[in-house]
This record gives structure tokens, sequence and C-alpha cells, in this order.
């Protein structure tokens, strides 16, 4: 598979991915204040955070590839 990761869409990719991982760290922590957040949210953003994580290191998303779609 051809790298069709980079640029803007990396760095957002870094950056979002970054976001929700802590999001998910935070719900597990229960650090989450006043709201009411529910725990199986944790894992769905967490798993979200590693896919974005690693196609921005790897540079290759099959949902790019599919799209015929290449931002490198």
């Amino acid at each position: 598979m051809e790298e069709n990761v980079g640029g803007l869409d990396q760095q957002l990719r870094v950056v979002v991915g970054a976001v929700l991982g802590l999001a998910a760290l935070a719900i597990l922590g229960g650090y989450t204040g006043s709201y009411d957040t529910p725990m199986w949210l944790s894992p769905v953003l967490g798993v979200l955070s590693l896919a974005l994580l690693g196609t921005a290191y790897t540079c290759e998303c099959k949902f790019n590839e599919l799209l015929e779609r290449n931002t490198a």
C-alpha cells in the first residue's frame, strides 16, 4: 500500500488522535467533572485515537484508498 496521508491531513490526525486519547483517559480515570459520561465511551475513544495516530504515523489509510483520495 502506498502512502496516501500527508501534510495537513497527517497533522490533524495527530492532534485529533491525541485529544481523543486524553478524553478516553479522562473518562477512564473519572475526571469528567459534572458530566455523566458512560464508561463504554472510553474504549471507543481509545480505539479511534489509536487508529488516527497509527494512520498518521504510517501515512497509510485504507479509507483514503477506498475513496481514491491522496493527501500525501
